[in-house]
């Protein structure tokens, strides 16, 4: 599978004291990356459907940090579909700065559910269609 890229700036506020991207911002920078590649499959992380709330909640998120990524650094994230399970999908995160230098790798797995109420959800068979799109190109 071809693997699909956003870029993203670092910006003041994803910074620490010293200038440097925290740590817990990559989870957010994997998460816009995430949102990005389902949309261009014309797929979303979360909707409701014949009044049904149903998504793609998170259940597994790793990142192992290469090199520090500064304010103002221009990020790119390559996304890659690494294993589509019967409900889940396992996802990886490659992060390069403009000089192409590897800066860090995520990992985040993803479980296809529907909503049975305000603290309920089940996890069901990513149904034929939405695998076919997540396997497809673009």
């Amino acid at each position: 599978m071809r693997e699909f890229q956003i870029t993203r700036r670092v910006e003041f506020s994803d910074t620490d004291m010293a200038g440097i991207m925290h740590f817990s911002n990559f989870f957010r920078f994997m998460e816009v990356a995430e949102s990005d590649f389902l949309r261009a499959r014309d797929l979303s992380v979360s909707w409701i459907e014949g009044g049904v709330k149903w998504g793609f909640p998170r259940v597994s998120a790793t990142c192992d940090y290469q090199k520090p990524a500064k304010f103002s650094d221009v990020l790119t994230i390559a996304v890659t579909l690494e294993k589509l399970g019967k409900k889940s999908a396992s996802y990886r995160f490659d992060f390069t700065n403009q000089r192409g230098e590897p800066v860090a790798v995520g990992r985040m797995t993803s479980v296809f559910c529907r909503s049975l109420g305000p603290e309920q959800i089940e996890s069901l068979e990513i149904p034929h269609e939405m695998r076919a799109k997540l396997e497809g190109p673009l």
